[in-house]
C-alpha cells in the first residue's frame, strides 16, 4: 500500500549510512515518502501536540479542504464533533499507542463545511517512549459503507416482517434442511416456534419413498431454472392429511447450493369442497339422465324432440348462409351466387358487375362511441344497400364494415349508377341510441369478365380499386384498372419478400451526417433504412415502408431499427468518435402503440448507450392521425430523455396548437422547401418563417437536402442550427461514417 511504501521509505532514511552516496539516497527516500503519501487511498497525517503538522491530499480531502496547506497547523480538535468526542478519544487511544500498539476504531467526524461522517481511524506513535515526537493518524471515509450496512439491516427488517406477517407457510431449505421458516409455516404442520430450524424436510412428509418422490419431482425444475407448481398430500406433526399447494423455486437457480424457497397453502378445505361439488354434479347428472329417459319414453317427447332439431338444422344452415348482425349473405352464400351468376353470364355473355364497399374511418365510430352503437349503423347501412339494388342482385357483408354487392346483367353505366345510388343513401345521418352520425363509404368497381373471372380475381381488384378510391379523397368510387392490377401484384410481392427480408439479413442502415452550422462540426447523423433485395434490388423506401406500415411488419422491423442504431452507437463510442445523436424515424403504426418509450430505452440499454443519445423523428402526418395519443406517448420518450424532432415539417396537415404541445426539440425543413430555395421567393419565406417560428418555440432546426453552398449560405444567415444534404455527405455505411467523422478533425 502507499501507506505502507511511505513508512518504509521514512525507515531507509533512519538506516542510511553515512557516505559519499548518502544525499542521493536521502532524496531518492524523500521523493518515494512524497509519492507515497500523495497517492495513498487513505488520509495520512502527522499530528504533534495535537495540531496537523503535515498530511497527504486525501486526508485534505475527507475533511473537505483544497490541499495539505488549508490543514497544515490546524488543530485536530476541529475534526471532531465536541469537545467530549475529543477527549474521549485521547481517553480511549493513548493507554493503547503508549503501549506501542496501534489504535484502531470507527468514529464520528466533522468535515470543515460541518458535515458529520463516519471514519475509521489507525493511530500510532512514532516513539511510545518520547510522546512529544508525536503521532501518525491514517483515515478511511466509511460513510457509505454505513450507510449500506444500514441500509441492508433495514431490508433484512422489513424482509422478516414480511415473512412474519404472511398468511401462507414460507420455509427456507439448504440440501433439504430448514434454514429459516415463518410462524404461519410452523403452525401449518403443528410445530412450535423454532422446533424446525435446521431439521430435515422428511418431518412433514408420511414416507422416505414420498419423500424421495417429492425430491425428484420438485428439485428437477430448478436445474433448469424454473419453479414447481403443484399439489401434495403432506403430513401434520399428529399425524393428519393436509392437501396442500405448493410452490418452490431455487434461490439463485446458478447456484443450487444456496437452497430453496417453498410457500405451503393449506387446501383442505377447497379439496373438500370440490369433492362435494363433484358428488352434487354427479347427483344432478343421474336426475337429467332420469329425466331424459322419462322423457323419451312419450311418442310426444320424440315428436318434440324432432321438431326442436328441425328448428336447430334451419337455424344453422341460416347462420352457415347469413350474416348473424345485418341478415345479409356472408361470404359462403356470395360464393355460390356468384359462381352461379358466372355461370349464367358466360352461356349468355352478359357483364356482371362486383362493388366492394368499406366504411371511411368506421373504426372511430368503435372506438369511440362503443360497438353497439357500430352495429346499428351496420344494420341501417345494410337495409339502405338493400333499398338500392335489384331483387336478382345480392348484397353480402364479409364482416366488420366491409360490403360487397354483387350484380347481374351489369355493365360499367349501369355500375356507376348503383356506385351513386350507394354514395347518396349513405350521406342520410343515421340514428343509433340518441347519436346521430353520418358515414361515407369508399366503393371499388370490378367487372366481369375484363376483370376477371371468378369471385377470388374480381373480388381483389374491387378491394383494389375500393383503395383508390380511399387515396384519392374518400367518399367516392373507382373503376379497377390495369395501372392499379400492377401496382396490386407489385404489393403482394414486396409484402411477401419484406416478410423475410429481416431473417435473410438484407435490411441495412445508412448514416446521412448532420453538421451544426455554427461550429462546423458534425454532431450527429440520421439512420436511414435500406432494403436491397437479390432479384428486385434495391427498393425504395417510399415504396415499401407504406406496405410494411399497412402488413403490421413495420412493427417488427422497427424494433430492429432501434436495436441496429443503439449498437451503431456504442461501436462509434467504441472507435473514439466524439458523443453523436442518431435520429431513428418513427411510423405512425409504432406511435399508436404505447409502449413505444419501453422498447426505445430496452434496446439502447441493451447496447449499453443512454437515452440521450437517441432522436426520434416523427412526421406531421404521424403525430396528428392521433394527436392526443401522440401526446401521450411523446410525453412519456420526452421524461425518459429521448429528444423528438418533427420530419418533413411543412409539407403535412400539422396544427400549429398542437404543435406547442408536443414536447419537440427539433424541427425539419422539408429539401422540397431547400430544393427550390434560391429560385423561389415562396420558399425562402417559408423557410424564414419555420426557423423564425421554431426559435420562438425553444426548437432547433435543421435542414434536409442542402446540395448548394448558396443553400447553406442562405440557411445560416436566417440562423438555422444544423443540416444534411449531398453538399455535406450522402448516407454512409457505419465504417464509412466514422472515416468521414474522422476526416473533418
Amino acid at each position: 500500500m502507499p501507506a505502507a511504501r511511505a513508512t518504509a521509505a521514512a525507515a531507509r532514511l533512519r538506516r542510511a549510512p553515512a557516505s559519499a552516496a548518502q544525499p542521493r539516497e536521502l532524496e531518492q527516500a524523500l521523493v518515494e515518502q512524497r509519492m507515497a503519501l500523495a497517492h495513498a487511498g487513505v488520509g495520512i497525517a502527522l499530528i504533534r501536540d495535537r495540531r496537523v503538522v503535515s498530511c497527504n491530499q486525501r486526508f485534505a480531502d475527507i475533511y473537505g479542504h483544497a490541499g495539505p496547506h488549508e490543514v497544515n497547523g490546524l488543530s485536530s480538535r476541529t475534526f471532531y464533533l465536541s469537545d467530549e468526542d475529543f477527549h474521549a478519544l485521547g481517553v480511549a487511544a493513548y493507554p493503547v499507542m503508549a503501549a506501542g500498539q496501534p489504535y484502531r476504531a470507527e468514529h464520528r467526524q466533522r468535515r470543515c463545511s460541518g458535515e458529520s461522517f463516519w471514519a475509521h481511524l489507525t493511530g500510532t506513535l512514532i516513539d511510545p517512549a518520547d510522546t512529544q515526537r508525536g503521532s501518525v493518524w491514517i483515515v478511511e471515509d466509511i460513510d457509505a459503507q454505513r450507510a449500506a450496512q444500514s441500509a441492508l439491516a433495514e431490508v433484512r427488517e422489513q424482509h422478516q416482517i414480511i415473512l412474519d406477517n404472511a398468511i401462507v407457510g414460507i420455509v427456507f431449505l439448504r440440501e433439504r434442511r430448514v434454514t429459516h421458516c415463518n410462524r404461519a409455516f410452523e403452525e401449518l404442520f403443528g410445530w412450535g416456534p423454532g422446533e424446525l430450524d435446521g431439521r430435515l424436510s422428511r418431518e412433514w412428509y408420511f414416507s422416505d419413498a414420498e419423500w424421495e418422490d417429492a425430491g425428484r419431482r420438485c428439485y428437477e425444475p430448478f436445474r433448469k431454472g424454473e419453479a414447481f407448481v403443484g399439489e401434495m398430500v403432506l403430513r401434520h406433526r399428529d399425524g393428519r392429511a393436509l392437501d396442500c399447494e405448493v410452490r418452490s423455486k431455487a434461490v439463485d437457480p446458478q447456484r443450487l447450493e444456496l437452497g430453496s424457497i417453498w410457500i405451503t397453502m393449506d387446501i383442505t378445505a377447497r379439496k373438500r369442497a370440490e369433492n362435494a361439488l363433484r358428488e352434487v354434479q354427479a347427483d344432478l347428472e343421474r336426475q337429467v339422465q332420469e329425466r331424459t329417459e322419462e322423457l323419451h319414453r312419450t311418442v310426444q317427447a320424440l315428436e318434440q324432440k324432432v321438431a326442436e332439431q328441425k328448428v336447430a338444422e334451419a337455424r344453422i344452415q341460416r347462420l352457415a348462409h347469413f350474416d348473424a348482425l345485418t341478415g345479409l349473405p356472408n361470404r359462403t352464400l356470395l360464393e355460390d351466387r356468384c359462381r352461379h351468376t358466372l355461370h349464367v353470364a358466360q352461356r349468355h355473355d352478359h357483364p356482371v358487375a362486383l362493388l366492394f364497399l368499406d366504411l371511411d374511418h368506421f373504426k372511430t365510430v368503435n372506438d369511440s362511441l362503443g360497438h353497439r352503437v357500430g352495429d346499428a349503423v351496420l344494420m341501417g347501412l345494410a337495409r339502405r344497400l338493400r333499398s338500392v339494388v335489384r331483387a336478382q342482385d345480392t348484397v353480402a357483408r364479409l364482416g366488420g364494415d366491409e360490403f360487397v354487392l354483387l350484380l347481374p346483367e351489369t355493365d360499367a353505366d349501369g355500375a356507376a349508377h348503383v356506385a351513386q345510388k350507394i354514395l347518396a343513401a349513405a350521406q342520410e345521418p343515421f340514428e343509433a341510441y340518441g347519436h346521430e352520425l353520418t358515414v361515407t363509404p369508399s366503393v371499388g368497381v370490378a367487372l366481369y369478365p375484363h376483370d376477371g373471372d371468378s369471385l377470388d380475381t374480381l373480388s381483389r381488384a374491387a378491394d383494389a380499386a375500393m383503395y383508390r378510391a380511399k387515396e384519392d379523397g374518400r367518399n367516392t368510387w373507382r373503376f379497377f384498372t390495369a395501372e392499379l392490377q400492377a401496382h396490386s401484384d407489385r404489393a403482394l410481392l414486396l409484402s411477401n419478400a419484406l416478410r423475410r427480408a429481416l431473417e435473410r439479413n438484407q435490411l441495412r442502415l445508412a448514416y446521412q451526417p448532420q453538421m451544426d452550422l455554427d461550429s462546423g462540426r458534425i454532431v450527429g447523423a440520421e439512420a436511414l433504412l435500406r432494403w436491397r433485395h437479390p432479384e428486385l434490388g434495391e427498393v425504395s423506401p417510399a415504396e415499401f415502408i407504406p406496405i410494411a406500415e399497412s402488413s403490421g411488419l413495420i412493427v417488427t422491423i422497427g424494433d430492429w431499427v432501434l436495436e441496429t442504431a443503439a449498437r451503431q452507437i456504442a461501436a462509434w463510442d467504441q472507435a473514439g468518435l466524439p458523443s453523436l445523436t442518431l435520429a431513428v424515424n418513427v411510423s405512425s403504426v409504432q406511435l399508436r402503440h404505447s409502449d413505444l418509450p419501453q422498447r426505445v430505452k430496452r434496446a439502447l440499454d441493451a447496447a449499453g448507450v443512454g437515452v440521450e443519445r437517441l432522436e426520434v423523428e416523427l412526421t406531421e402526418g404521424a403525430a396528428m392521425r392521433d394527436p392526443h395519443g401522440a401526446v401521450s406517448v411523446m410525453n412519456a420518450l420526452y421524461e425518459q430523455g429521448t429528444e423528438i424532432s418533427i420530419d418533413d415539417f411543412g409539407t403535412g396537415y400539422s396544427s400549429l396548437a398542437y404543435l406547442k404541445k408536443f414536447p419537440v426539440a427539433k424541427l425539419k425543413i422539408d429539401r422540397s422547401f431547400v430544393h427550390d430555395l434560391m429560385r423561389d421567393a415562396g420558399d425562402r419565406a417559408i423557410v424564414h418563417a419555420i426557423i423564425s417560428m421554431a426559435t420562438s418555440l425553444g426548437m432547433r432546426t435543421v435542414a434536409e437536402g442542402v446540395e448548394t453552398e448558396a443553400q447553406l449560405a442562405f440557411l445560416r444567415e436566417r440562423g438555422c442550427h444544423a443540416m444534411q444534404g449531398f453538399l455535406l455527405s450522402k448516407a454512409l455505411p457505419g465504417d464509412e461514417f466514422s472515416d468521414f467523422v474522422r476526416s473533418r478533425g
